[in-house]
């Protein structure tokens, strides 16, 4: 029996810690030279706090203060909580790519967590490829599991107005076309990132903390508080309390993380207007919990969900405006009395997806609209089939001008990201507003990592004669804070033999968005022959890491994710010999 008069004979961290043996004498005693006392060693559950704090990643910078507060949920609630780091990836530094880190940590936190005396666990996570690696890593050991998300910066302010990512993108745009000038960049540099956290625009650092909401893996109003918001800290608390509490009730992440919970988060990133990387990434997620997720139920399920909240990069508004109108919350609850949801689907409340958001409130119709009036009509991620991408390929409509997502155009082609930067706003380069611009080798092995270069530069020339917006194509990823019609993840890569990797400049491409079509328009028998005098790949590594990620990562369809990592081992570990 433990304080509370209740059963501890299941606790994992029983096996460390029980008993009047020499192995729980040794274990406890270690944990006792950081001053902790004796009576939490009396059957209470042990709580791992799984921490990406790092300077290097200036959207998780805030998790020291942050964890503290989960810290003493986790006491009140009469746990011992044990936090522990792991490695740290973020887009905003990470080079080549933190996506070639993501499902290193995942490793990291898998074998943490099964090597270990925890009961449960909370997952702190923001920046893009944290919240996917921990959530695919905590799923392949399947403990009670919660997530805490950064949260998103404030709202930006440039010149008297909000200024987001979008705005920046566009800002860059100018300067390349001679509608801006270094100092007005150099103005807005500490206008952006005002305070820590994610990206302020449905980022994918925002869409993955909404996806952790939708799929019923953190606490309502995950996705929106901001950063620095007094209510981030209370929900880190409450965070820490209920861990407890799903430890008690063996609520464990496979009675969460269900077939139904990613038909709903794929209805709501659709919803919300969230990135293209989500397909990737909820993919992964869903395989590592022995859930069949597949690239066309992002077509089946998503294609006729609306878009319902106008905000960057495919509307206006930012983050911080998105919560002040009712954030997720108002969103799910929208959709549930709509019948698009499934509302019964558990969460880590122990309630259902619509008995935690059934109270929730829309404060500005301007940000969040109804279901019978959306802001865009069937604008989901779309999936393409043909023959430049027999896999799949994705787009997202809503984030490219209309125009577009039906065009025939010919490709102005690049080899590789040092191609593209050496010619891409070149004056000669042979280009219109009509073509179609090709980058090849940025797939998971061809780069390697399958970095975000998807959103090609529009060319320098075309910009200044007021070009917006062009078909591109890649086998690359885009940021979730990118837009345009952008065509990505094409599957399978370059560097595998996809015929991505033989496209000439010249060559005419056919993309048809609602007949769902990506078709390079060369005869058969050309291809072929193209194919044939295709040189062999030269290794882009040779040992390490990135080594082990090239010979075993799966294509974009599949997840991304290592090939021998993909399913759960559970939490069980060889007896300790000490």
């Amino acid at each position: 029996m433990d304080s509370r008069g209740e059963t501890v004979a299941d606790l994992r961290s029983q096996d460390w810690f029980g008993g009047e043996g020499a192995k729980g004498f040794t274990h406890r005693s270690w944990v006792r030279s950081r001053g902790v006392p004796k009576d939490h060693f009396d059957g209470r559950p042990v709580i791992g706090i799984c921490n990406t704090w790092s300077d290097l990643t200036s959207c998780n910078s805030h998790f020291r203060e942050l964890a503290q507060h989960v810290r003493e949920g986790i006491l009140e609630a009469g746990g011992v909580p044990m936090e522990f780091p792991v490695i740290s990836t973020g887009e905003t530094l990470t080079r080549p790519t933190a996506m070639l880190l993501r499902n290193l940590a995942s490793m990291d936190v898998e074998e943490t967590l099964r090597a270990n005396p925890l009961d449960g666990v909370v997952l702190m996570m923001g920046c893009d490829k944290t919240t996917p690696g921990l959530l695919m890593g905590a799923a392949s050991v399947n403990l009670p599991t919660i997530g805490l998300s950064a949260g998103p910066m404030l709202n930006g302010s440039f010149r008297g107005r909000p200024f987001g990512i979008k705005d920046a993108w566009n800002l860059g745009a100018d300067l390349r076309a001679g509608r801006a000038s270094i100092d007005d960049v150099e103005e807005a540099e500490s206008c952006l990132n005002r305070t820590v956290g994610v990206c302020n625009v449905m980022g994918t650092g925002s869409t993955m903390a909404a996806m952790v909401e939708a799929l019923g893996v953190g606490l309502p109003d995950n996705a929106a508080i901001p950063a620095v918001d007094a209510r981030r800290r209370v929900l880190a608390r409450m965070v820490g309390r209920r861990i407890v509490d799903m430890v008690r009730e063996d609520l464990t992440l496979d009675k969460v993380l269900t077939r139904e919970a990613f038909e709903n988060a794929i209805k709501v990133n659709a919803a919300i207007g969230g990135s293209t990387n989500a397909v990737i990434h909820l993919t992964a997620i869903a395989r590592r919990m022995d859930v069949p997720l597949d690239i066309e139920d992002w077509h089946a399920i998503g294609q006729d969900i609306p878009t319902l909240v106008d905000i960057q990069p495919s509307g206006t508004y930012l983050m911080q405006d998105f919560h002040e109108a009712g954030g997720l919350p108002a969103v799910i609850r929208e959709m549930c009395e709509g019948g698009l949801l499934n509302g019964d689907a558990l969460t880590v409340t122990g309630k259902s997806l619509a008995e935690n958001n059934d109270q929730a409130k829309c404060h500005n119709r301007d940000v969040i609209f109804r279901l019978d009036d959306p802001f865009k009509a069937h604008s989901g991620i779309a999936v393409l089939r043909g023959n430049l991408c027999p896999e799949g390929a994705v787009i997202k409509p809503s984030a490219a001008e209309p125009r577009l997502l039906k065009h025939r155009g010919k490709a102005v082609v690049f080899e590789n990201q040092d191609d593209l930067n050496a010619r891409i706003d070149h004056p000669d380069l042979e280009v219109d507003a009509d073509s179609i611009l090709v980058l090849k080798n940025c797939g998971p092995r061809g780069f390697p990592g399958m970095p975000e270069l998807g959103m090609i530069p529009i060319p320098a020339k075309l910009l200044a004669q007021g070009v917006k917006d062009m078909v591109r194509i890649s086998d690359a990823r885009m940021s979730g804070t990118a837009f345009g019609a952008v065509v990505l993840h094409v599957s399978p890569e370059a560097a595998v033999g996809g015929l991505l990797g033989v496209v000439r400049d010249g060559d005419v491409i056919e993309l048809d968005v609602a007949g769902r079509r990506l078709e390079l328009l060369v005869s058969g028998e050309e291809l072929t022959r193209r194919s044939g005098e295709r040189p062999a790949p030269e290794p882009k590594a040779t040992r390490g890491y990135a080594k082990l990620y090239i010979d075993t990562v799966n294509q974009a369809h599949d997840g991304c994710d290592l090939d021998f990592l993909v399913g759960k081992t559970g939490s069980d570990v060889p007896p300790n010999q000490h």
